[in-house]
């Protein structure tokens, strides 16, 4: 009951800009233009861990944008759940004007509504802030979608199956091993993986490491129940053996099909990410 009626009142009554502390409203213009003033774009963390799906991201994670998503998620500012989802779908949109445009290994998106599935949060940070911030943003994001024309739906079927250890001061290298084959797909959610293409959303984005991981479970998921479902795969590349848990991004020559994972959408990702490339990342990678 506590919970239902701080969403009443952070919906009717919010008390100050979740970004610049402004009062009586949710977003001032002035912050929610920060969310939107740029185009969404393909953003790329140094080093950039292997299998890491092509990754679009609305704004970078500083000033406003960073205020409004920490509001959201720590402070329950609920209302910053509808800005934050549009800001999330830019981001998806052009993930997959990319992908059909054939940007990403020559592939197109097939028909379909597109599965938003959110990266989860830790049980015990979801009981702490009383609210999964992912899957509101997610749930908005899809509703947004669906408003503007492009069928959409939340798929929060990623859970952990184990613990692990907070993320801040890791490295990138720490991150990645902290949470390698810490997700899995929730029984009987690999066969919904199957109903659409699939961009993995959410609200931050720093090393990529937790949409690796996420991006390893799906594909994992859905591979197997391919085999289960007698279909085969349409990948143009080696195939993976069943619980296979090595990295590796599925490039496809072909385009890409329900339950293929077509790329990632952040709300924001880490400044130095956008200033990043193809060409050179690609140079970054040959110094190394």
């Amino acid at each position: 009951m506590r919970r239902c009626w701080q969403d009443l009142t952070d919906l009717v009554l919010p008390t100050e800009c979740g970004g610049c502390g402004r009062p009586r409203t949710a977003l001032c213009p002035r912050c929610r233009a920060a969310l939107s003033r740029r185009e969404p774009r393909r953003v790329r963390p140094v080093p950039e861990p292997a299998g890491l799906p092509a990754v679009y991201a609305a704004a970078p994670y500083a000033d406003a944008a960073r205020a409004a998503l920490l509001a959201h998620k720590e402070r329950g500012a609920l209302a910053l759940a509808h800005p934050l989802g549009a800001a999330l779908a830019g981001a998806v949109r052009a993930g997959l004007l990319a992908a059909a445009a054939g940007a990403e290994a020559g592939a197109g998106v097939a028909g379909g509504a597109v599965l938003l599935v959110p990266v989860p949060s830790a049980r015990r940070a979801v009981r702490a802030r009383g609210h999964d911030p992912g899957r509101r943003i997610a749930l908005a994001a899809a509703a947004g979608l669906r408003r503007s024309g492009t069928p959409a739906r939340a798929l929060a079927v990623l859970r952990q199956r184990r613990a692990v250890a907070d993320q801040s001061g890791l490295t990138s290298r720490q991150r990645l091993e902290n949470v390698a084959g810490a997700l899995e797909v929730a029984a009987g959610g690999a066969r919904l993986l199957l109903g659409g293409p699939v961009v993995l959303v959410d609200d931050v984005m720093t090393t990529g490491a937790s949409l690796t991981e996420a991006a390893r479970a799906v594909t994992t998921a859905v591979y197997t129940a391919r085999v289960r479902e007698g279909m085969r795969e349409r990948k143009s590349g080696p195939r993976q053996k069943e619980g296979n848990s090595m990295y590796g991004p599925p490039e496809r020559a072909a385009e890409y099909g329900a339950g293929d994972v077509v790329c990632a959408a952040v709300v924001a990702a880490s400044p130095d990410s956008f200033g990043i490339g193809p060409e050179l990342t690609e140079n970054l990678h040959r110094c190394r």
